[in-house]
């Protein structure tokens, strides 16, 4: 396969599912034949069980419950095939979720960014579900073709390369001509995969809520989060149409920088399952070698792209949410984009707090982290829980902000902090999670293929110099009139309200509660002393007292023996060993903690 042709399988979508031969041969090399799965319910079964109620999104997308419960008992026969009730292994797990279809795959791909719900073994051996699937045959695509457009194709292209350029699980990129003399690149969707993605994500949704009901507390896996992110971005990467609309937009974007650049959608020509796009050959950066041989710097390569995407994601707010090797390809001396099937928007409000977050983690300021972290829910702070909210981030601020930009791990302080923010009931929005993701992809390929370059060092330049110098000081006497302002006023709240308990004082009306915070243990200690303190001298009155009535024979007397006296003896002996048992107990117990 060819540099072209490697970009153009990119472009078909990232996720792939290999030929149902293939894969079940190798199914069968990892776990064996396996048990004979149940043949499913018969249609009377399911529809007396369930009945035959269509909701709207199901009429929109075709589906019946008959449907959804032939996939489940599907699903459920290929999850017994991989026997996943005694455990699945990373190998295991990825060939079950190729087996499964597309949706799954895709569910894959995002968990194999997402360390903190997953080992890493598991997230290294998911990440390379970005493979090729086997190709759709070409009579499908030129029906397909004809059927979204109406009309002959022969009337839009002059000729369509019958061998594909890459094919995936949701669509296949063929090389054309237009009738105008366009070299173009053609993604067909393969038919009914939207609606199979659909149904996979409407079960998959119904299970989590019941998991969520069943098991609140111990889901170790958050399989609702995953799942509503499935969801989310299930519509844009299947409708087409927003691909291309994303393409154009890019497109302007990237007309502000000679050496970035993205393929130039044809809107006329893009429909839901189809894109016509400009045709690009070039070189991917997941080929340095080739990319050095041609005369490139891999550094000014590696520089600009991760500065464009501190632009993208802190300027402008719209961003290529996969950058991943196959996504980025080098075009007579620009760095081209594809593949927006995926992309990212974020508010200035966000933006803002991004900034203020990478500043507050190089300046070791928890305070600040804080603050942009409840900024980011949309919450204030909680008074009983933000001492411990800033314990923690102290905790993640001495472990990664003390190091060098150099030595930096972002997948890791990304997977803390999200980690921590869980651990406090903070809900980070989902576009933070996006970027958080996208930067650990464009982590992993700086790393893997030009290791010369620092993203965050770059990404922390681009904030401090995205500034002139006389926005900088505008900037800051605005933020210190605001400050200012607030000062002022709370000095005179604090005056006022000092004059009202100044008045309350001089009319006895002022009561005044005190709590000494860690004083608890020591309080109680106290206590416990005075306590042994008042029996002992309980014991020693009950033998003085017991040793008097006894030798002044006070009656009555049994067998020459006071009874009073005698019983004092007791109560006293008692009590004393009471006391001695209290002490070595607590004492062993203070020990033990």
């Amino acid at each position: 396969m060819t540099a072209a042709e490697a970009v153009a399988a990119q472009a078909a979508g990232e996720s792939a599912v290999p030929p149902r031969g293939a894969l079940s041969d190798r199914v069968n090399d990892v776990i064996g034949t396996g048990p004979t799965p149940a043949p499913p319910p018969r249609d009377d079964e399911v529809i007396g069980l369930f009945g035959a109620h269509r909701d709207t999104f199901s009429e929109r997308y075709h589906l019946t419950r008959l449907n959804k419960v032939r996939r489940l008992w599907q699903i459920g026969s290929i999850a017994n095939q991989f026997d996943i009730l005694h455990g699945l292994t990373p190998v295991k797990m990825r060939l079950m979720l190729e087996a499964l279809g597309p949706t799954f795959v895709k569910v894959g791909q995002i968990l194999s960014m997402r360390s903190e719900i997953l080992p890493q073994s598991f997230c290294d051996e998911l990440a390379k579900l970005r493979a090729d699937a086997d190709p759709m045959p070409y009579q499908t695509v030129i029906d397909t073709l004809a059927a979204e457009y109406g009309r002959p194709i022969d009337e839009i292209f002059a000729a369509i390369d019958p061998t594909p350029l890459g094919s995936a699980s949701l669509a296949q990129v063929h090389r054309a001509t237009l009738t105008t003399g366009e070299d173009v690149a053609v993604k067909v969707q393969r038919p009914g995969v939207r609606e199979t993605m659909a149904q996979d994500v409407s079960i998959m949704r119904s299970i989590a809520k019941v998991a969520a009901k069943v098991v609140p507390s111990a889901q170790v896996v958050d399989l609702g989060g995953v799942v509503e992110e499935l969801w989310d971005t299930f519509e844009s990467e299947t409708d087409f149409l927003i691909e291309a609309r994303n393409l154009s937009e890019f497109k302007r974007f990237c007309s502000r920088y000679a050496y970035m650049d993205c393929p130039k959608p044809y809107m006329d020509l893009c429909t839901e399952h189809v894109v016509v796009m400009d045709y690009v050959d070039g070189i991917s950066v997941a080929h340095p070698e080739r990319l050095v041989a041609a005369g490139y710097d891999l550094k000014e390569i590696g520089t600009k792209l991760v500065d464009n995407y501190a632009t993208q994601v802190l300027d402008d707010g719209f961003f290529h949410a996969d950058p991943h090797p196959g996504n980025i390809i080098i075009d007579g001396g620009r760095i081209v984009l594809i593949d927006l099937g995926m992309t990212g928007r974020l508010n200035a409000k966000t933006r803002s707090v991004l900034r203020d977050m990478i500043f507050a983690v190089a300046k070791q300021d928890s305070p600040a982290l804080a603050d942009g972290l409840l900024r980011f829910a949309g919450v204030e702070a909680d008074n009983a829980d933000y001492p411990s909210l800033l314990a923690d981030l102290d905790v993640i601020v001495k472990e990664y902000g003390t190091v060098d930009l150099q030595e930096l791990d972002i997948a890791a302080f990304v997977t803390a902090l999200t980690q921590l923010a869980q651990r406090h009931g903070i809900e980070v929005p989902s576009t933070v999670t996006t970027v958080a993701r996208a930067l650990v992809t464009l982590e992993g390929l700086l790393d893997e293929f030009i290791p010369d370059v620092n993203m965050i060092e770059i990404i922390s330049e681009h904030i401090a110099t995205s500034k002139t110098p006389a926005q900088a000081a505008k900037d800051e006497l605005k933020s210190l009139g605001v400050e200012g302002h607030q000062a002022l006023h709370g000095l005179l709240g604090t005056l006022a309200e000092a004059k009202v308990a100044a008045r309350m004082l001089t009319r006895g009306q002022l009561r005044v509660n005190m709590e000494l915070i860690g004083a608890e243990e020591p309080m109680r200690r106290l206590s416990d002393m005075v306590n042994r303190l008042t029996m002992a001298l309980i014991v020693v009155g009950l033998y003085v007292g017991s040793s008097i009535v006894y030798f002044a024979g006070v009656p009555p007397i049994v067998f020459g023996i006071p009874v009073v006296g005698f019983l004092g003896y007791v109560v006293a002996f008692a009590l004393s060993v009471w006391i001695v048992f209290d002490i070595y107990f607590k004492g062993r117990r203070s020990r033990r903690r």
